[in-house]
């Protein structure tokens, strides 16, 4: 039996691999350091990936709770 992710988890994920390559290749430009750029690409994105995927989730919740509008 194959297990499937969930969509929004999936997406998560991809948005935290860009996320974390982008915050290491500005942090390492800007200072230099192989240490600074790591220690930005962990932190700063791995709470927005959290704050993302719960993001997320509450607006497919309130898109599942509003009401189709006819056009």
């Amino acid at each position: 039996m194959r297990y499937r992710i969930d969509p929004s988890l999936a997406k998560t994920l991809s948005f935290a691999a860009v996320h974390f390559t982008v915050a290491f290749t500005v942090g390492f430009l800007l200072t230099g350091s192989v240490l600074v750029g790591s220690l930005l690409a962990l932190v700063e994105p791995l709470c927005n990936t959290v704050a993302y995927h719960f993001h997320e989730k509450l607006w497919a919740r309130r898109t599942a709770r509003t009401p189709a509008t006819a056009a």
